[in-house]
């Protein structure tokens, strides 16, 4: 065993950087216009999923945000994630999909998808305690 191994589990996960995608969400772009050129990126669909939420339509920001959620996950698994292990909220490319976690666990509460709504907060609070608090989850 190398010394440099984690004795306490896997190692975290951490997505590749998506300059073009975070600088055209960051300068203002549309978040659908975002995901047109970028359909593959979390952030942007997590970003139509809190717009969605915040405008009062929980069934759309659920697909927005289950959709985001599944092309992260896609993404974590290119990167070595094993279905478990911590996914840190503050390397930046993880954001994405720890939002787009956060945001499927409201709207499957505000349609009333109880087990889903557990299940998302408990895997966003595996993946990273700090991520509960940046998304606001614990205090939903």
């Amino acid at each position: 065993m190398a010394l440099d191994s984690n004795l306490l589990g896997p190692e975290p996960t951490r997505l590749p950087e998506r300059p073009d995608a975070q600088a055209a969400l960051a300068g203002g772009t549309d978040p659908a216009e975002v995901v047109r050129a970028h359909p593959d990126f979390s952030e942007a669909w997590a970003a139509l999923a809190e717009r969605a939420l915040r405008d009062g339509d929980p069934v759309t920001g659920y697909a927005f945000a289950r959709t985001g959620y599944h092309r992260g996950l896609d993404q974590l698994r290119r990167a070595g994630w094993k279905g478990h292990g911590p996914i840190p909220w503050a390397h930046r490319p993880n954001q994405g999909f720890l939002r787009a976690l956060a945001a499927l666990a409201r709207a499957a509460e505000q349609i009333g998808e109880v087990d889903e709504q557990r299940r998302c907060a408990q895997f966003l609070a595996d993946s990273d305690p700090e991520a509960v608090t940046a998304t606001g989850l614990g205090s939903a």
